[in-house]
């Protein structure tokens, strides 16, 4: 392993978008921190295959973001790894509706912890590192954190919460590290979710089409290579949805 390797830490990155942002990180020469709770096996197989590339390039880490100790040890163990960071990429969330009149407090407390509280703890730890190596942060946000969708006030409240993070964050810990977000759009259907109610979403997107975990990917490659002289700045990744 070269001590020259620069280093990200993606949360939640065992499946789905999170890997996507992995596997790119790591073909721009990134060597990269696998984060997962549960999906173990997952983490354990990308890990594999990235090594496979190239060796001594991907790590694992496990931890419940719920905790904001498990949060600190996270980063920890990947700064250990390399004696640096270079990249942190909020992505790990909790997403599910919460109608106003049915919302419980654990349900308060799992989609906060995990879409803002774990997000704040986890840039709080990795900023002496971040700083050292004038790095950065991006963080998964949502296009429902501007505008809210209805039965889920609670995660979109959160979203909001980081959104404001974002930009907050982006103020303190200037001008050694740069912190933006990401908004994505359609990207990943929920499994319970219809066609016909998947078609009626797409049709209402200016593009007309559903965009894909590499599109959320590639934007977070050109915020921490490419975007040198931009912090602060949410980019909605949605095909137009916002607009409408």
């Amino acid at each position: 392993m070269s001590e020259s390797q620069k280093i990200a830490l993606i949360t939640g990155s065992a499946r789905r978008i999170g890997a996507a942002i992995a596997k790119a990180l790591h073909s721009a020469g990134y060597g990269v921190v696998v984060h997962y709770r549960e999906s173990k096996q997952d983490a354990e197989n990308l890990a594999e295959m990235l090594n496979g590339r190239r060796p001594n390039s991907a790590w694992l880490v496990k931890a419940n973001l719920q905790s904001s100790d498990q949060v600190r040890q996270m980063v920890e163990r990947a700064i250990a790894i390399n004696g640096r960071l270079d990249v942190l990429v909020n992505n790990a969330s909790s997403f599910y509706s919460t109608p106003a009149d049915e919302a419980t407090e654990s349900q308060w407390n799992d989609l906060m912890n995990s879409n803002l509280k774990a997000p704040f703890f986890a840039c709080q730890a990795a900023f002496p590192a971040l700083k050292q190596q004038q790095g950065c942060i991006v963080n998964m946000v949502d296009i429902y954190a501007k505008r809210p969708l209805s039965e889920y006030p609670i995660y979109s409240s959160a979203k909001a919460g980081l959104y404001a993070l974002t930009q907050s964050l982006a103020k303190e810990l200037a001008p050694d590290v740069r912190v933006n977000g990401i908004s994505p759009g359609v990207i990943l259907w929920p499994e319970n979710q219809t066609q016909e109610a998947r078609d009626a979403i797409v049709k209402k997107i200016p593009l007309q089409r559903q965009g894909s975990p590499q599109d959320i990917a590639e934007t977070v490659l050109f915020m921490v290579d490419k975007a040198r002289y931009i912090t602060g700045q949410v980019i909605a990744v949605d095909g137009g949805k916002s607009l409408v």
